[in-house]
């Protein structure tokens, strides 16, 4: 096969090979496929030489810009020295240094990590685990889930049973396990007078009369902390953590934070958990561990989790396994990750950026077609008043074909416009990302 250049040629090899994620093929008949040659810093550059501010964190993985220096010269080093090995039967210095390091953060209240490639995986892991620890306690009965309304967890078939967004669900309905859904603590849905904390309270009174009646027969609660990034950006107060985690401890029902998309600083907090000040029984981890290079994701867990399962009977063994378990270079990334965070004290700069973005996109909150404008830490979002149906179904399309022609790479989820910047922003990105976010909005919804 002749390899041949060119950025339509590349283009239309890539529609006629590569089923892309999450896409309607179809789709890109009208909605351009972007040729990406490279990334520097907060940008991205196509094959023609344009450049777009990447204001998702390309999918909410990259947090310290494309090619960041000090990650690349970690694994330029590591690849020197150990690229895999499997980590059944062996270890390496970077899967150990980052466990230690993660637990450390936690004060060891997580003291054990289970690695693996993907978020669906790590929160499969946890569901398994839970049960599974439940079992070897004697109780074989604890082996139902709760998820809350509007939830995002992933889309291998444990995932996506604890997934309520009917659009990822409908097909594959007949093979999921039937779960408990309760009521989202979403601030927009305050009635008038409410407060985002009377919401959060009224969502854990619903789950506290689910726990009561089912709590026997109940594994684990599953929740996205702070925010519900697929539903919308959905935000809820800390108060709904505290509550879940004291309901969890009254029932007998592990907590499992999912913080692949809100942990490693987005949200504020390096957990975000600690906004709660609450640990939960498992923590998933994923996406921006990394620093948004190589697949990477892994559940911290309690001392007592794992000791529920340390025996010499091979049949009470965690018996789940990737073949890319701990790959050293992955862990390599995360641990340059993390040390950007200490020698840079991201979570300081980030709420400079913060503060700085709200103020630059405090305009769009008088536009009439805004409404819900929120903000927590580094993720921003407002939602788009659409009131003709083809124009929703469409707006998400319109609005990231729009924004490639302002250099921007944004994804609306529906009819959520958000910003999930990396954290290198600079005051002048800050207000060109402002900017050219709503001259978009402007462009597609036309004339106010």
């Amino acid at each position: 096969m002749s390899i041949t250049s060119g950025t339509d040629n590349l283009v239309a090899r890539s529609l006629a090979s590569v089923w892309h994620p999450c896409t309607q093929m179809q789709h890109h008949e009208a909605v351009p496929l972007v040729p990406v040659s490279h990334g520097r810093g907060a940008w991205l550059y196509d094959t023609d030489g344009r450049r777009y501010l990447d204001a998702i964190s390309s999918w909410w993985v990259n947090l310290f810009g494309h090619a960041n220096p000090r990650i690349n010269a970690a694994l330029k080093d590591q690849l020197d020295r150990l690229e895999h090995a499997m980590l059944a039967g062996f270890t390496h210095e970077p899967v150990v240094q980052l466990s230690e390091t993660l637990a450390a953060m936690t004060g060891n209240v997580l003291g054990h990590c289970f690695y693996a490639s993907d978020g669906a995986s790590a929160v499969e892991i946890a569901l398994k685990m839970s049960v599974h620890a439940w079992r070897n306690a004697g109780h074989a009965g604890k082996c139902e889930f709760v998820c809350l309304a509007g939830s995002y967890h992933g889309e291998t078939l444990g995932a996506l049973a604890v997934t309520d967004v009917p659009l990822f669900r409908a097909a594959y309905g007949a093979l999921l396990q039937n779960v408990h859904v309760v009521a989202s603590p979403d601030a927009r849905g305050a009635a008038p007078g409410e407060s985002a904390a009377d919401v959060a309270r009224r969502a854990a009174a619903a789950l506290e009369t689910l726990l009561q009646q089912r709590g026997a027969q109940i594994a684990a609660v599953i929740i996205e902390p702070l925010v519900q990034c697929a539903a919308g950006m959905a935000m809820h107060d800390p108060v709904y953590l505290a509550s879940v985690r004291a309901l969890c401890d009254r029932y007998g029902v592990h907590m499992i934070a999912d913080e692949i998309a809100v942990g490693c600083g987005r949200t504020g907090t390096f957990f975000a958990c600690e906004q709660a000040a609450v640990w939960p029984d498992f923590l998933c981890l994923s996406k921006g561990i990394s620093g948004g290079y190589l697949p990477l994701s892994l559940v911290l867990t309690r001392p007592e989790i794992y000791a529920a399962f340390y025996d010499r009977d091979v049949a009470r063994g965690f018996l789940h396994s990737h073949s890319y378990t701990g790959n050293p270079l992955a862990c390599r990334a995360a641990l340059a990750t993390l040390q950007i965070f200490r020698e840079d004290d991201v979570l300081a700069r980030n709420r400079h950026t913060a503060t700085r973005l709200a103020a630059a996109l405090a305009p769009l909150a008088g536009d009439g077609r805004v409404v819900n404008v929120r903000q927590r830490g580094m993720i921003w979002a407002f939602d788009a008043v659409v009131d003709d149906a083809a124009d929703a179904a469409t707006f998400s399309r319109r609005f990231f074909t729009a924004a490639l022609s302002h250099e921007l790479l944004l994804r609306p989820i529906g009819r959520t416009v958000y910003l999930m910047p990396p954290y290198i922003l600079d005051d002048t990105q800050v207000e060109f990302l402002a900017g050219a976010t709503q001259r978009v909005f402007a462009q597609v919804m036309g004339p106010a």
